[in-house]
């Protein structure tokens, strides 16, 4: 069992009607897709042709924080209020399909670039479903 799920078990207060797999899922790929899109846009710099790569370094780092903030909100659940919660995962779902189509022009080049752009397409995934479910 994970962490994330783990906590969320032990909320003392009734969480409602939310999926609790796909609540689980989409905080987990926030979190991959922070961690990646600080990765990718770090190896970016460090690449040769990195004046080529300035706009994916951007968006990696954007991307990076909406999931971090996402990843947060989602965690909170005192208080909850459904229209946070889904502008927050609207805002993740957006930017992580802009974070995937950057990357993808650089897949072919670049590792990093390839990894990251799957891991955004998963949160961006993981958003809709989460989405779909509320």
């Amino acid at each position: 069992m994970s962490t994330v799920q783990q906590m969320l078990e032990s909320y003392p207060a009734d969480l409602g009607a939310i999926d609790q797999q796909k609540l689980v899922a989409c905080i987990q790929a926030c979190g991959e897709c922070r961690q990646a899109c600080t990765s990718c846009a770090d190896a970016c710099l460090s690449e040769a042709m990195v004046a080529e790569l300035i706009k994916c370094i951007r968006t990696d780092l954007d991307c990076a924080d909406i999931c971090a903030s996402t990843e947060s909100v989602l965690s909170r659940h005192t208080g909850y209020d459904a229209n946070v919660t889904r502008a927050a995962l609207e805002a993740c779902r957006t930017v992580c399909g802009a974070c995937a189509a950057e990357c993808e022009k650089h897949a072919d080049m670049h590792e990093h670039c390839r990894i990251c752009a799957e891991v955004c397409r998963r949160c961006e995934q993981a958003c809709s479903d989460l989405i779909g479910s509320l």
